[in-house]
């Protein structure tokens, strides 16, 4: 064998030494810490083969294990921490894969405009292949042809402008739903757990606007949305598989492929009836109440598509509503409404808007919202501070950025929640100022680096307008309705705002008000 250098000769004589101590001894301890040796020998070796590259900054990491060690959680603040310290592009390695955390907006805007292509593949975990057929839905298919054609259909047919007003009456239904349960909380004084409840609304607007209906069980097993949010918690959990693929078995000692394959297997029960039932009306019906499984197989049948929409196709489409449909909105609604109670002039000030623009009107309707500007400037503001995502991709290819080498296969993590609250694009970062948004041209539309709750570019979320319309609504009636104390005892500053990174970056302890009906 031909070394390079006499530093590869080293190695490899040290690779030898090992494998003559390992045939010498019987013990299992002794062999497997001569394998792990064996293993870092082998990695190191491999890091001195081929031309010199000029990686990202990256902190000091372990053989095998990379940096693993140093991800403390929530991930979004170690990634900022990390970048405080080595720069806007900090190259990290978990296992056996390659990450780069950004934390610069106009380098984010790169990734995700400019160099699209290249950075416009989603990161195709497990659990994404297994819940989402092989990753056929739009949120994870790689980019091409048919990613193209799946996003056509998701913003021309299911969450266009006036596909999202034509769910107007879902969303009246189960506000009003909401508000009177709310309203029987109040003849006691009883303290009402709002995070659960935004949760239920979302998930049951979601299920009303894609099946037609709720899908409560009634022989006593988990409905459609509780398993959905099994799935989702998934989703954002740890797999050996992904970072260490020479240690998938430990998926199976943890339970999470049985888990895993439990939940598909009940998602994909749930979701073959909800299409046979919707089969089994007549083609010729011509309710103007369609859901989008009444969309998505009237698309099918249409055949004027480019691509062939299979069933597993649209179960996997149906999938990318519920995980960006429940979570992801329930969490943003509950940031908002826990800004809006620490912040009791911000209180004031909105509720006595949304109070003027109704006025003495027996329901919140759509229309009026629009006219709640200060309401706007809220959940903008709230978006910013909590931005409800990391932003994950990989790369096609080995590729440059800012001078830097990326290798290909590289897992891409835009921390949105850095970038805005950088000092150097937001005056005070750190405080909830909803009036930064007055008059303020800066919007969450993918136009503006510095300010990327829901992505920018091909890839950012095609359900904005859907999840803006619960949003707005379900605040303004929270708002309209009902004044909001804390628990009897508890302060501002005991409203805990600390929060947990899964799938999205969710307040970690619930939201626990007393409503106080208001006299109209």
């Amino acid at each position: 064998m031909i070394c390079k250098d006499q530093e590869e000769m080293d190695m490899i004589a040290l690779l030898q030494q090992c494998l003559q101590y390992l045939h010498k001894t019987s013990s299992f301890t002794t062999i497997l810490l001569s394998l792990l040796l064996l293993l870092s020998l082998q990695y190191l070796l491999k890091l001195t083969r081929g031309p010199k590259l000029n990686f990202p900054p990256s902190p000091p990491k372990l053989p095998l294990i990379g940096n693993l060690h140093q991800l403390d959680k929530p991930l979004h603040r170690t990634f900022q921490a990390l970048s405080n310290k080595y720069g806007s592009l900090v190259l990290l390695h978990i296992g056996s894969t390659p990450t780069l955390v950004v934390s610069s907006a106009d380098i984010a805007a790169q990734i995700m405009k400019s160099n699209d292509v290249i950075f416009g593949q989603r990161t195709q975990t497990k659990a994404a292949n297994t819940l989402f057929y092989g990753c056929s839905d739009i949120g994870f298919s790689p980019y091409g042809g048919y990613w193209r054609q799946a996003k056509k259909i998701c913003v021309m047919e299911l969450l266009s402008t006036k596909r999202v007003q034509e769910f107007h009456y879902v969303r009246e239904q189960e506000i009003a739903e909401m508000v009177e349960k709310i309203r029987s909380s109040c003849l006691d004084g009883a303290v009402v757990d709002l995070s659960e409840i935004f949760v239920t609304i979302s998930n049951n607007i979601v299920s009303m606007s894609s099946l037609g209906q709720k899908y409560d069980r009634e022989d006593g097993k988990e409905n459609f949305g509780v398993i959905a949010k099994r799935a989702i918690g998934l989703l954002g959990a740890f797999c050996f598989e992904d970072s260490f693929p020479y240690l998938g078995f430990m998926d199976v000692l943890t339970g999470f492929c049985g888990t895993l394959r439990k939940t598909y297997k009940e998602l994909n029960t749930l979701l073959d009836q909800v299409i046979e039932e919707h089969q089994k009306k007549s083609e010729n019906d011509q309710s103007e109440k369609k859901d989008l499984v009444d969309i998505l197989l009237h698309l099918q049948r249409d055949g004027k598509l480019d691509i062939n929409l299979t069933r597993d196709n649209i179960k996997a489409i149906l999938m990318d509503m519920f995980v960006g449909g429940t979570d992801g909105t329930a969490t943003a609604i509950e940031w908002a409404m826990a800004e809006i109670v620490k912040n009791p002039i911000v209180m004031k000030k909105a509720q006595e808007e949304v109070r003027r623009v109704v006025g003495k009107k027996l329901k919140v309707d759509e229309s009026n919202v629009k006219e709640m500007s200060y309401l706007q400037c809220i959940i903008k503001e709230s978006l910013r501070l909590h931005a409800p995502v990391l932003e994950p991709r990989t790369t096609s290819v080995g590729t440059k950025l800012e001078g830097y080498d990326i290798p290909p296969r590289t897992t891409v993590v835009i921390n949105a929640w850095a970038i805005q609250r950088d000092s150097k694009l937001w005056e005070k970062p750190e405080e909830f100022l909803p009036e930064r948004f007055t008059n303020n041209p800066v919007d969450f539309t993918g136009k503006h680096n510095q300010f990327i709750p829901f992505g920018m570019g091909r890839r950012s979320c095609p359900g904005v307008l859907f999840a803006m319309a619960e949003a707005e609504n379900v605040l303004a009636n929270l708002l309209y309705w009902f004044d909001w104390r804390l628990p009897s005892g508890l302060t501002m500053e005991d409203l805990d705002m600390a929060d947990v990174c899964g799938l999205v970056i969710q307040k970690k302890l619930p939201l626990l008000l007393v409503p106080v009906l208001h006299s109209i």
